[in-house]
């Protein structure tokens, strides 16, 4: 019986760990192919150290086809124009296409800063979510340093990554600190969030009393509720709004460096595909990560379709952290397994995050199991430590990936201690 073909499409983190995943799991019954659009991945969280200038590109990327072809994966770099799911196919951007028998999509957004006038990196903001974005913001950078002017940071409305604003937001204050020139730029974090910790969760623990310390103690002017009307070369239009949505007030904030973490939608190869995406073009999926009407279909990552916490004046999306992501994975691989063994999915992901927010001389850090409350455990704490922490798992995931490694046993044996699982009803890791 020849191996059925499993196609991932997107190779982020979690895309890449995909293909590890399943290829270890299903060796021998599976073939997998990676489509991306381009042939590195990026630690993307290192990109808010790559605008301060704490890190060179080089150093977090990895060249994943020599990777890939070690350990027996295709890889195609061309990238996908149109997703075809009623015919099982994906068509390339060179006008080739790839048939598959299970496609997961792990593609990351689109990131729509075309959503807001003057907004993004080719128009008046900077931006993280790309490293190469983050070595444009670099350059910026240095040239606020020696031309000092305000800095406005945060997120715009819509937005569903927050953790990296608020680490851009203290980075800058301790690498401004460094250089002896804090005193001369003044700092406004501007957010849709209802109130300062939020990230898109309803707080975790106490975030909101920890980053509103955070930001009294480094001069870091807030303004919440806030949707972004307009951008121009050094003047960003805010409308603050009430709790009805209502605009109470106006904000013209002058600028000398911006970046707001964008709205997110899904990719044109999958925009218009009814019953596949919802509006946005985020994929629609069930407890399992598999979508509801094309039964061989799975989602993991940021490209799924989650509904906010709960209402807010402004949309503030839920955002899908690593471990999160790592979760779904591990979902995935095993329902593959059972369909392929003739059973139905019966594995679900946890949804569980640990997150490390990096301020280059502390940190803030928290467990949310799972991520989107009620929660059985909602855990949040500060220190230095964090910033190590994180250095240190820069390093070991970028040592996993170029290793084509998915959970070591002193990782598992860690999450383990922790109390961190994967999986629902996980019996082998409870």
């Amino acid at each position: 019986m020849a191996a059925v073909h499993v196609v991932i499409l997107g190779a982020g983190l979690g895309g890449t760990i995909a293909a590890y995943e399943i290829h270890h799991a299903l060796k021998g019954k599976a073939r997998v192919t990676v489509i991306n659009k381009g042939t590195d991945y990026w630690f993307v969280p290192s990109n808010p150290w790559v605008a301060v200038g704490w890190r060179e590109p080089e150093e977090i990327r990895v060249k994943l086809p020599p990777i890939m072809e070690k350990l027996g994966i295709e890889f195609i770099g061309t990238g996908a124009r149109k997703v075809d799911p009623e015919n099982n196919r994906i068509e390339l951007n060179d006008g080739a296409t790839v048939e598959y028998d299970y496609l997961i999509v792990a593609t990351g957004p689109e990131l729509a800063f075309d959503e807001i006038e003057g907004f993004g990196p080719d128009r008046n903001t900077v931006s993280i979510c790309e490293t190469s974005h983050a070595v444009k913001a670099r350059a910026k950078f240095e040239e606020l340093c020696a031309n000092p002017r305000p800095i406005v940071v945060g997120a715009a409305q819509g937005a569903s990554c927050y953790g990296p604003a608020y680490e851009m937001a203290m980075l800058l204050d301790t690498e401004l600190r460094r250089r002896q020139v804090r005193d001369k730029i003044p700092m406004t974090f501007v957010t849709p969030e209802p109130y300062i910790g939020h990230l898109g969760l309803d707080g975790v623990g106490d975030t909101k009393g920890l980053l509103e310390s955070e930001m009294r103690n480094r001069h870091i002017k807030w303004i919440t509720n806030a949707k972004v009307a307009s951008v121009e070369a050094a003047t960003i239009h805010i409308e603050e709004v009430g709790e009805d949505a209502k605009p109470k007030k106006t904000h013209d904030l002058d600028f000398g460096w911006c970046m707001l973490m964008p709205p997110f939608r899904g990719i044109e190869a999958l925009m218009g595909l009814d019953g596949l995406v919802n509006p946005r073009g985020f994929v629609l999926v069930d407890d399992h990560q598999r979508n509801p009407k094309y039964r061989n279909v799975f989602a993991i990552g940021v490209c799924i379709a989650i509904p906010p916490t709960g209402p807010t004046p402004l949309p503030v999306g839920v955002p899908k952290t690593g471990f999160m992501i790592e979760s779904m994975v591990t979902a995935v691989t095993e329902n593959l397994r059972e369909l392929l063994e003739g059973k139905e999915p019966t594995h679900e992901a946890t949804w569980n995050a640990i997150c490390l927010a990096d301020f280059g001389d502390g940190g803030v850090a928290f467990i949310a199991k799972p991520q989107i409350p009620p929660r059985n455990t909602n855990w949040s704490s500060e220190g230095r430590w964090v910033h190590l922490a994180k250095i240190g798992f820069e390093k070991y995931f970028l040592r996993k990936i170029r290793k084509g490694e998915t959970e070591p046993f002193y990782e598992k044996l860690a999450l383990h201690m922790l109390g961190v699982k994967k999986l629902r009803f996980d019996k082998e890791n409870a």
